[in-house]
């Protein structure tokens, strides 16, 4: 029977999720992110955390959300970013169920 988290996410999604975190610049702004939990933070806050032009991460934060990995919502004059956590487990479900056959992914040596 098939997990429900695999069930939330296709092959093709998990290829739009991977190749936006192949990338270092997009993989540090996720796990930005992801550290700050549902608050979410500015992308003034990212780039400074991160030290990156605020136009490169902008470029950064479009390719993430458009994976489905991050949201955004206007609040006053900025927009939050949050670590879509969904669409997170979603993907480490998937990589487990299609991956490791649903076994730990450890390598027996």
């Amino acid at each position: 029977m098939e997990s429900t988290l695999t069930t939330l996410i296709d092959e093709a999604t998990a290829v739009k999720a991977l190749a936006a975190l192949a990338q270092a610049q997009r993989l540090r702004t996720f796990r930005a992110l992801v550290v700050a939990g549902p608050a979410g933070l500015t992308p003034g806050t990212i780039a400074e955390q991160l030290e990156v032009a605020p136009s490169a991460l902008s470029f950064h934060l479009k390719e993430l959300a458009h994976s489905g990995l991050v949201s955004s919502e206007p609040r006053g004059r900025n927009l939050i970013y949050r670590a879509n956590f969904e669409q997170m487990t979603a993907l480490l479900g998937y990589l487990t169920e299609h991956c490791c056959q649903g076994e730990s992914c450890g390598v027996n040596c």
